[in-house]
């Protein structure tokens, strides 16, 4: 497998890529453009980059072998993660490695803001002695403002804490019980947020909501002689907005990290504002940080590769190896199902309804397991590059929902999983799984609401026939005269002389002579031949 090292990391975090057998690694020693990257990346498994390299939609269409981005840092502004999941590519990311370092920088920059340091430094290399221009303010006893109180925010506000200052955080996701462990009182909301604090630090991530949030109507609401800083992106900050409220005196100071365009052309107005602290993007510049970051990186992109482990995906749910180890039986039997039922239901379905019950709905991550049954359903449909990555976005694209359920009703078998394909309200199939003794012996228990015995694997011949003396006989001899092998059978009648549904699993593919003869069977019908 090639792993192309598109960007500097750690030589600690190459080496532990060089040092495995079954990775080709080479190493880029200068960045490459889009144009440039596209003959490099024809035969990569892997590629890791940090915040340079440009993972565009053509780059990823033009690695028809990639399996995964690794980005040593934490943001993936640079890779086109909605590209990379409809080709069933993995981005992960390094969310812990720089943590200490972007929180440590974050807080250097509020002390900075409180005491002038920088503009301090340049009066007096300039051989001034100005000590009443520089008249600076306590931390304690000020209010903080953290918005997005993730792994950084949360870092900022306990050396906040420290330093006497009450902190006053805000994130959706934040609940009281946490925000009263770490010590700081949750805002109710923005508006709350921005009439109480003295200073504001940034630590969300660009998305739909947070692009620009820090706008001229956010910094209406601030307190007067507010200070804000910035080490998160550039985008949440509208910058025309920020440089008005500084002039006007709104906001007394800031301090930014990050900008809406990198490098900060060199005639930004940010760079001659008296009120603003500069720097260079260098929240994960440290030496431990660059280290953390591509060991991290390099580990990751490992443990997917050689076992199937996710960690820090981003557009893939978390899944040690022991997880893994967990819900791969129920994976094998869940693609399984997918694949019986895709070749049974009617082409116009728009619903599967996926239970978990018995031990399964104990399961600590139920998701590769949907994503497997859905991959299975779907395998038969014309989608180029469907894997179990891209599976539910590809479903959402074709108009399927998918939905689960964890069960606790009593079911017969100690692991029930089972699959109800909808079109509309009308439930036209469903079949249901388990294991018999141990996760190495899956089994199709139930098919059409019928009890059955079926094995996983090769080729099934379905149909319904009439329950009559003589009719496993007969279907044995025709299959026998066409040197077809019966390798297990299952049948189920409703009642004595009624109808039964029989399946017949087969060492091979019966011919169309077969079939047609079945079909012309008047106490034969629903004759179906299945691929497992």
């Amino acid at each position: 497998m090639k792993i192309l090292v598109c960007d500097p990391i750690s030589p600690k975090g190459i080496s532990l890529l060089q040092q495995r057998p079954e990775f080709q690694v080479e190493v880029l020693s200068t960045r490459l453009s889009e144009a440039e990257l596209l003959p490099r990346v024809a035969n990569v498994t892997a590629m890791l980059v940090r915040s340079e390299t440009k993972v565009t939609r053509a780059v990823l269409e033009a690695a028809p072998k990639l399996r995964v981005v690794g980005r040593a840092g934490v943001g993936v502004d640079n890779v086109d993660v909605e590209a990379a999941t409809q080709r069933g590519v993995v981005v992960m990311n390094t969310p812990g490695g720089n943590t200490v370092s972007t929180a440590e920088l974050s807080f250097a920059m509020i002390l900075a803001l409180a005491r002038k340091v920088p503009q301090a430094q340049v009066s007096m290399a300039q051989g001034r002695w100005d000590r009443k221009q520089f008249q600076g303010v306590e931390l304690a006893g000020k209010i903080l403002g953290v918005l997005g109180m993730g792994r950084i925010g949360s870092e900022v506000a306990r050396r906040a804490l420290a330093f006497g200052m009450k902190v006053k955080g805000y994130d959706p996701f934040l609940t009281e019980e946490r925000a009263r462990a770490l010590g700081i009182e949750l805002a109710s909301d923005l508006d709350d947020l921005y009439h109480d604090a003295d200073f504001i630090t940034v630590h969300m991530p660009v998305t739909d909501l947070t692009r620009g949030m820090l706008n001229a109507n956010a910094f209406s609401k601030m307190k007067p002689g507010v200070r804000v800083v910035n080490c998160a992106r550039g985008e949440i900050i509208v910058e025309a907005d920020l440089l008005a409220a500084l002039d006007a005196g709104k906001v007394a100071a800031a301090a930014l990290d990050v900008f809406s365009v990198e490098p900060l052309p060199a005639d930004h107005p940010f760079r001659k504002h008296p009120g603003i602290t500069l720097t260079p993007h260098l929240g994960a510049s440290t030496a431990e940080a660059q280290e953390k970051c591509g060991l991290e990186v390099a580990e990751v992109i490992t443990s997917y590769l050689l076992t199937g482990e996710v960690r820090n995906a981003v557009n893939l749910p978390f899944l040690d190896a022991k997880t893994y180890e967990q819900v791969k039986p129920y994976m094998t039997l869940g693609e399984k199902l997918g694949r019986l039922l895709a070749q049974l239901a009617p082409p116009q379905v728009d619903r599967l309804h996926i239970t978990y019950g018995g031990k399964a709905q104990d399961l600590p991550n139920i998701d590769p397991v949907t994503r497997a049954i859905v991959l299975g359903f779907l395998s038969r449909a014309a989608v180029k590059d469907l894997n179990n990555i891209n599976v539910r976005s590809i479903a959402s694209t074709l108009g399927l929902t998918v939905e689960e359920k964890r069960s606790n009703e009593p079911v017969t078998f100690n692991e029930w999983l089972h699959v109800q394909v909808f079109n509309g309200d009308e439930k036209v199939i469903s079949a249901g799984g388990t294991f018999f003794g141990s996760p190495n012996n899956p089994r199709i228990v139930r098919l059409y609401s019928t009890p059955v015995e079926i094995p996983i694997s090769g080729t099934l011949l379905l149909l319904r026939n009439k329950d009559r003396p003589g009719i496993v006989g007969h279907l044995g001899t025709l299959l026998s005269k066409h040197q077809v092998n019966i390798a297990n059978m299952s049948l189920n009648r409703d009642v004595a002389g009624g109808h039964a549904l029989t399946v017949l699993s087969l060492d091979s593919q019966p011919p169309p002579a077969v079939l047609d003869e079945l079909q012309n069977d008047p106490d034969i019908s629903n004759v179906r031949v299945v691929q497992l």
